[in-house]
């Protein structure tokens, strides 16, 4: 899977977690950027994501990313 791939599927747990049709991430796409997208849908979407792409991140991998790009670079890094 490449990362354009990758970010669809993201994208679309996203909808999903967060229950919004409109959401459309880019690489660059922060928390801030994204209404609803707080401490606890962090972790929602977190939890849905190792699900779905069947990956599991460390505490320390989590806390390092700060936008969607850095955390589908290290989706692939697995």
């Amino acid at each position: 899977m490449n990362k354009d791939e990758l970010l669809k599927n993201v994208n679309e747990i996203f909808i999903d977690v967060l229950d919004d049709e409109t959401i459309l991430l880019d690489y660059s796409t922060t928390a801030s950027d994204v209404e609803d997208w707080d401490s606890l849908t962090h972790i929602q979407l977190v939890v849905a994501v190792e699900k779905k792409i069947k990956v599991k991140f460390t505490s320390k991998e989590i806390q390092s990313w700060n936008n969607v790009g850095e955390m589908l670079d290290c989706i692939l890094s697995k």
